[in-house]
């Protein structure tokens, strides 16, 4: 999805109970939802990237979560893309499992778009075992 001179494509998507492991883990207030996604600055300045932002059915948003401890390959936050460079990694939100929106936007925050994010737990499904043959 092409916003003012950014490009937002949106990968994948998880639903985490915890980040990290142990006592060093993480844990939300909610769940962490993770959302895979790259960010093309086609513009011919650098810019800062906006805070995106989750919303649900209801209307009601959820910032991004500025800090990316534990998480795999975070994306960062408040982050700069040149012109012509391409960030790619994950945005974190501490939000309750629902269907959402991601609001992406332009370079001056003035401009946005959602990109729909469908509710799926297909990630976190156990795996069973097959009988022996």
């Amino acid at each position: 999805m092409t916003v003012g001179s950014f490009v937002y494509n949106v990968f994948d998507d998880q639903w985490r109970t915890e980040l990290g492991e142990g006592s060093d883990a993480r844990i939300p207030k909610d769940r962490f939802f993770l959302v895979h996604m790259s960010v093309l600055n086609g513009g011919s300045a650098e810019f800062l990237v906006p805070t995106l932002t989750l919303v649900d059915d209801t209307g009601q948003s959820y910032a991004e979560l500025s800090n990316g401890d534990q998480t795999p390959s975070w994306l960062g936050f408040l982050c700069r893309v040149k012109p012509a460079e391409t960030l790619q990694g994950d945005v974190v939100f501490d939000v309750p499992p629902r269907h959402y929106r991601l609001r992406v936007g332009d370079e001056n925050d003035q401009k946005h778009e959602e990109v729909d994010i469908p509710l799926s737990f297909s990630d976190q499904a156990p795996e069973i075992p097959q009988p022996a043959r």
